[in-house]
């Protein structure tokens, strides 16, 4: 190389760095940004209520019947566990509460060790399962899990029986067609507000839950929650929908409901 290409290479490399750009990102183009998504701080809680029994729902009219698979709230909160360790990785805090008893119940019917089954989640995906017994177990995690100040929820979401007013995390196991145990809007008021981050996903794929209760998360909470107006049909195992005419409360496409 002549001394004048040499003064030449000097002076470009000179202004390039002048210029904040490298002599690689130059002759290669820009560099790919390698940032990877920013890992959430907080913890997600996935809520699942128990099954009906078949020897009640038998004795119902077919298009009143339920829960003819065991795992209707517990295949969706799976995909959405394996959903959330893909884009988050394995270090971030996932809470799964779920209604056992309704599962020892269903586990003597269906003669399957369904509690076991359950529990294999915990261990593979790496969450924290942790059995309820009544409605205020989801509040009492909401506002106790964890320290609040510290950790907030990033998000919350239901799968399981619910009308316009409560989640029915029992329905038609202990009485044919009826809920024993279940977490009513009134009680939402007992939530701290502190305890979510302000942009939380929240999330109710109960029938009807955006008719009434997700206006009173609202106001309890402070968060938005997407909800259904009218029914929701469980048999894509991946992921509940809305049934025709009902759509979500977020919903651009306002269908009139029939009566």
């Amino acid at each position: 190389m002549n001394s004048t290409n040499s003064i030449n290479v000097i002076l470009l490399t000179t202004i390039l760095t002048l210029l904040g750009i490298s002599k690689s990102e130059a002759i290669f183009g820009k560099k790919k940004n390698t940032i990877s998504k920013k890992i959430p701080s907080g913890e997600y809680i996935i809520v699942s209520g128990g099954p009906a029994l078949r020897q009640w729902e038998d004795l119902r009219k077919k298009k009143y019947q339920h829960d003819r698979w065991w795992g209707n709230f517990i295949r969706p909160a799976r995909v959405r566990i394996q959903e959330l360790r893909k884009d988050y990785g394995e270090e971030y805090e996932i809470t799964w509460l779920v209604y056992k008893p309704s599962y020892e119940t269903r586990a003597s019917e269906d003669k399957n060790p369904l509690i076991s089954w359950i529990e294999s989640v915990e261990k593979k995906y790496g969450v924290n399962l942790l059995w309820i017994d009544k409605g205020s177990d989801i509040i009492n995690h909401i506002n106790e899990g964890g320290n609040r100040r510290k950790k907030k929820i990033d998000g919350f979401e239901y799968y399981g029986h619910s009308n316009k007013h409560a989640f029915l995390i029992e329905y038609s196991n202990d009485i044919i067609g009826a809920s024993t145990v279940c977490l009513h809007e009134n009680e939402l008021r007992e939530i701290s507000r502190r305890a979510f981050n302000r942009r939380a996903n929240c999330v109710s794929y109960g029938c009807n839950t955006g008719e009434s209760m997700a206006k009173k998360w609202r106001r309890s909470t402070g968060i938005k929650m997407k909800a259904a107006i009218g029914k929701t049909d469980y048999s894509n195992p991946l992921k509940p929908v809305v049934v025709a005419p009902g759509y979500w409360n977020d919903s651009k496409l306002r269908l009139k409901r029939l009566r």
